[in-house]
């Protein structure tokens, strides 16, 4: 981590106090990830942990370029940053002018793991069943050209013995909730389209469906999955 901090002397604050922010930062991202299902972490909660007693305007973005080597260096993690889709039709509807504005970012905590080692030592036999879930339903979005009614979706998933009144499954308990978590994760999102027939909800791959690694492992498993057919 030293290449990050060997120039703390442009902030006026001395390298034990840039650690101590580092390590925070560090800390607040595995807590958060373990307490919070792996949701995303808005860039912003992270620039508060910095700012709450600096008001340095570049050392947000230095600690947390830090904080991105320790938890690489450190603990085998990847702190991918995202940027935060839009609804397609939200984006149809935005003029020249809007395109210009940032949108908001995240961070999600990704292992760098080689795959054989992590699913012997790392991988949680009891949420595989979530996994598994998550793949099957971005798949599902996916091979719909990346947005499904709402209806179209379940219907899909009664296939699998899943239905959206099912609120005790044995496997994954409230069905609805379990889908929700996937808008929660930003594998989806939600997005309401007014109609001839009024409001129709659709879901739509977000942007960790849509990062390279989980867009790749989809078409990988996809591919798979015809082989079989």
């Amino acid at each position: 981590m030293a290449g990050a901090t060997q120039d703390f002397s442009q902030f006026d604050i001395s390298k034990e106090e840039i650690d101590k922010l580092v390590a925070e930062v560090v800390r607040y991202v595995l807590f958060k990830t373990h307490q919070n299902s792996g949701c995303p972490i808005k860039r912003e909660e992270l620039v508060q942990l910095v700012t709450k007693n600096y008001s340095q305007r570049a050392l947000p973005a230095h600690v947390i370029n830090a904080a991105k080597e320790k938890l690489s260096n450190a603990f085998g993690y990847e702190l991918r940053e995202l940027l935060r889709c839009r609804p397609s039709s939200a984006t149809q509807g935005r003029s020249t002018q809007q395109t210009g504005v940032a949108e908001a970012k995240s961070y999600v905590l990704i292992s760098q793991l080689p795959a054989e080692v992590y699913k012997k030592y790392v991988e949680d036999e009891n949420s595989a069943h979530l996994s598994g879930f998550t793949f099957v339903v971005i798949s599902i979005v996916h091979l719909a050209g990346g947005k499904i009614p709402e209806d179209i979706l379940w219907r899909h998933l009664k296939r699998m013995g899943l239905c959206e009144t099912d609120a005790s499954h044995p496997v994954f308990g409230n069905a609805k909730q379990a889908l929700e978590t996937l808008v929660q994760q930003r594998y989806l999102q939600k997005d309401k389209v007014n109609g001839p027939e009024g409001n129709t909800l659709f879901y739509e791959l977000a942007e960790r469906a849509l990062d390279g690694p989980v867009s790749e492992k989809m078409k990988e498993y996809i591919s798979e999955a015809f082989k079989l057919m």
